[in-house]
């Protein structure tokens, strides 16, 4: 049996037409939403979630295509656009009796609340980003052979058919690699967390690729229309990030504030799945956006 959060109630929640997400659900108060990233389900939350179910309710879903929650097939781009992932979220909380709450993410869950604070600002009071940059600006600093750290990112850009079969082939090697590299402290993951994410992983081939795919092609379309258009985040942001730019060159605080107006752009030295290496100060970054005043969508 897979674990679980200790103290939550799962839940299986239509979110769309023929598809229901897996959520944790614990605490009473004003809400959050955490979502995960990749190759992970909503068990990265799982000691986070447990600190603010203190005095907030905390919902850790599994996003559409991870975990235990629905994998439609991919009919276009639009199945796994950031766009229908963000709508899930904000129905999957409405579902739940919440009609405004706070939002954070991390890695492709990251993605997904930017969307959602982008194309619901009435509804997102809070947001945070673990460890990501905005999708079309994420594209636009890759160049040059410090390309190659994102591998996986053209490899599933490619259409349908040969990245599914590459990575079904040797899922556990392909998924393994980033749960590995990707960690500063092999500790903040544990074995039978670790095999609960390859198996989550291992049954999700086609709607992973599905979900990075489109980053590579409708996402990117959308961002470019926002950032087209002046649409900024209108709510409080706070963003976690390791330095990235010191290796590839970029500025990530100047990118991220070209994109939110209240930001604080905070460095960590810890690894790329901060939430398990270290849940204290993520808990605590969490807790200080929580606290910033809102004045809803303008």
């Amino acid at each position: 049996m897979a674990p679980v959060i200790p103290g939550f109630d799962y839940r299986r929640v239509p979110v769309a037409d023929g598809v229901s997400l897996n959520a944790a659900v614990a605490g009473t108060g004003s809400p959050i939403v955490l979502l995960h990233g990749f190759p992970q389900t909503h068990l990265m939350w799982r000691h986070v979630a447990a600190d603010l179910a203190a005095d907030h309710t905390v919902i850790c879903p599994d996003l559409r295509g991870y975990g235990a929650s629905d994998k439609p097939a991919e009919t276009g781009g639009g199945t796994y656009a950031k766009r229908t992932m963000a709508a899930d979220i904000v129905a999957l909380a409405g579902a739940l009796g919440h009609e405004r709450f706070a939002l954070a993410g991390h890695d492709r869950g990251a993605l997904v609340a930017i969307r959602a604070g982008l194309d619901h600002p009435e509804v997102i009071t809070h947001l945070a980003g673990l460890d990501v940059l905005p999708t079309l600006d994420m594209w636009e600093v890759m160049h040059g052979v410090t390309a190659a750290v994102g591998f996986h990112l053209y490899l599933m850009a490619q259409p349908p058919g040969l990245p599914e079969q590459m990575i079904a082939a040797s899922s556990d090697a392909f998924f393994g690699y980033f749960l590995d590299v990707w960690t500063k402290d092999p500790r903040a993951i544990p074995a039978d967390v670790r095999a609960a994410y390859l198996d989550a992983s291992r049954a999700a081939v086609p709607s992973i690729v599905a979900d990075y795919r489109a980053s590579a092609g409708v996402d990117v379309a959308h961002d470019r229309a926002d950032r087209e258009a002046g649409n900024r985040l209108r709510m409080p942001v706070t963003v976690l990030q390791q330095d990235w730019g010191a290796a590839l060159g970029f500025d990530a605080a100047a990118l991220w504030g070209a994109w939110a107006s209240d930001l604080r752009h905070i460095p960590v030295t810890f690894g790329h799945f901060m939430a398990e290496e270290a849940p204290a100060e993520v808990a605590g970054a969490l807790r200080d956006l929580l606290s910033r005043r809102t004045t809803g969508a303008r």
